[in-house]
């Protein structure tokens, strides 16, 4: 006799499933420390804050968020070791979960020009219940020089405010709306593919 096991698939589920723990390799998912790129204390140390908001426009609790950037000399780092903090080994990649009224935070530093002519920019990847696939979004370094004339703002017109990140001191600010009125901007890339709605 066959018993057919309808236990429900992750792409059948509501997620997300972000309690991965294996222990014979010490992995975590999320890990400890991974919103923090550098060490709070470090002299370059800003912070990168913000909201995760769903379509009705209430902050979604359980989101998680991964960011990869260049350094402060806009060098893209490439060495192994994201899941290990070093502090003297910037690795560029961190990733955090948002706390139970939506916000999420990254210790990091500001990222400077990968390229002349070209804004700074942190590359956030957000991961959410009800997201099948990962969105890819941008936070701009606000009063970069040539963010005005970049063609990728250029194209997002007044869209373009969703994906400039505001300055507050050392914290540079930026909501996240999944869908809505203020839906933020996201990028697609090669090789993605999207269910259609």
């Amino acid at each position: 006799m066959t018993t057919n096991d309808l236990t429900p698939t992750p792409g059948q589920t509501i997620g997300p499933f972000f309690g991965y723990f294996n222990a014979a390799e010490n992995v975590h998912l999320p890990f400890e420390n991974g919103q923090h790129l550098v060490p709070v204390s470090d002299d370059r140390a800003i912070q990168l804050t913000g909201t995760v908001y769903d379509g009705a426009g209430e902050p979604i609790p359980d989101a998680m968020l991964e960011i990869w950037q260049a350094d402060e000399h806009g060098n893209i780092p490439n060495q192994d070791g994201s899941l290990i903090r070093d502090p003297f080994a910037f690795t560029g990649w961190g990733r955090a979960t948002t706390d139970n009224v939506g916000t999420y935070r990254f210790t990091t530093v500001e990222p400077g020009r990968t390229e002349d002519g070209k804004p700074p920019f942190i590359h956030i990847v957000v991961f959410a219940r009800g997201i099948l696939n990962k969105l890819h979004t941008r936070a701009y370094i606000p009063d970069a020089d040539g963010l005005e004339n970049d063609p990728t703002i250029v194209a997002l017109g007044d869209r373009a405010e969703t994906v400039i990140a505001k300055r507050d001191g050392k914290r540079l600010i930026l909501d996240i709306h999944i869908q809505g009125d203020n839906e933020t901007v996201f990028f697609q890339f090669p090789g993605m593919t999207y269910p259609k709605p």
